[in-house]
């Protein structure tokens, strides 16, 4: 067996779903990044721009490396999703999130998968396996490697798995030749543009260009801060990530109706309780009750203090009058990004009834931002106006 096919091999037997190869210092989107980044359209992923220079060369990351071979993980579970409509004070997770954190799953496989290469190739192959976590362009790799398109929501789109899947990379020392040009796919988006119009913050520049501090996925995930309050309503029940332009694009309604050619991995089978969480039990959470419940969980990633505040933003906008005393008892939680989000949808719901518990909470509220927001939030409730913002 040639060198590329024994390494197919061994990733398809450990779950991979896609393989391909390309060169470390074939970059070719990385003007592309850096205009993006200079735009400021990371927002507060600060390290997006700090690191951005080691983008340019795989090598970068590790000096070794001659060789890259790509690699997709399906991670949606064919038939699984989630309550339509959404029940009142039930909340929505990103299908990414449902099962096990992927970076676990993923490390362990790729220290698994250059054993087994270097057991065939021979010990002195050396390699480094990397995910998310590594300044590495990963869809342009994922392109060059054949496993799909940029599609115009800016994710990587293979016709067989749609977008619903992880991209992740097996550095080695070796040359090996890449994925022939001919191989790459054509952009098959055509003139579709449902995930540009269907994407609520609409936070897409324009086709194939994304303005991330306007994406739900990285206001609830990413961004460490309060959620503007102009964007909150239109987050409605989502606490973890969004689907919305992967739900509505027609290549992924295909795979999810024609299934996929391998199985489905038992990691990332969806835990009940992910499907539609309870907000209200959600928002009562403590540190330790948090940490314990989502062990093992992509949701730790956001915090306590950044998962309780997209709970409570979800909450104003999807949650019912039995939301009200969780939300009241949030205005004293110790942290103030959970209180003033709590205030603002305390709001939604409760209307002028928000006007005491706000009165209180600002009296004794010792952070200037979250008092800002609560005064914000008290007097529209005095004025009896909800907390929605119509953008500009």
């Amino acid at each position: 067996m040639e060198a590329t096919d024994i390494i197919e091999y061994h990733a398809r037997n450990l779950g991979f779903s896609l393989v391909g190869l390309a060169r470390p210092d074939a970059i070719e989107t990385f003007d592309r990044y850096e205009d993006w980044v200079e735009h400021g359209y990371a927002g507060t992923m600060g390290y997006l721009k700090r690191r951005k220079d080691e983008r340019r060369d795989v090598r970068s990351v590790w000096s070794k490396a001659r060789s890259v071979v790509v690699l997709a993980l399906a991670y949606r579970v064919v038939g699984a999703k989630r309550p339509d409509p959404l029940p009142p004070n039930r909340g929505i997770v990103s299908s990414y999130a449902w099962g096990c954190d992927y970076h676990e799953w993923c490390s362990r496989r790729l220290d698994e998968l250059l054993e087994a290469v270097r057991s065939d190739l021979g010990d002195e192959v050396q390699g480094r396996g990397y995910l998310d976590t590594r300044p590495i362009l990963e869809r342009d790799l994922g392109r060059q490697a054949g496993l799909g398109w940029f599609g115009k929501n800016a994710m990587l789109i293979h016709p067989a798995l749609g977008s619903w899947f992880f991209i992740a990379e097996l550095l080695l020392s070796i040359d090996l030749p890449p994925t022939p040009a001919g191989k790459r796919m054509p952009d098959r988006c055509g003139t579709c543009s449902r995930c540009l119009v269907a994407c609520p913050t609409q936070a897409f520049l324009r086709p194939y260009g994304l303005d991330a501090r306007r994406c739900i996925s990285y206001l609830t995930i990413e961004h460490r801060g309060s959620v503007p309050r102009e964007l909150r309503p239109l987050i409605g029940g989502r606490i973890f990530g969004c689907d919305v332009c992967q739900d509505v694009c027609p290549w992924n309604e295909k795979a999810g109706r024609e299934g996929r050619p391998e199985r489905d991995l038992p990691a990332f089978q969806p835990r009940e309780d992910l499907l539609a969480p309870d907000l209200i039990r959600l928002l009562k959470l403590t540190d330790e009750e948090f940490g314990r419940r989502f062990t093992g969980s992509p949701i730790l990633r956001a915090k306590r203090r950044g998962f309780l505040r997209n709970v409570a933003v979800a909450l104003g906008n999807v949650g019912n009058e039995e939301a009200i005393p969780a939300l009241e008892a949030a205005l004293h939680d110790n942290e103030p990004l959970i209180r003033e989000h709590a205030g603002w949808a305390l709001v939604r719901i409760a209307g002028q009834r928000a006007v005491e518990p706000l009165d209180k909470a600002v009296e004794r509220e010792t952070d200037d931002r979250a008092r800002d927001d609560l005064i914000a939030s008290r007097e529209q409730a005095r004025h009896g106006r909800p907390g929605l913002t119509i953008l500009s």
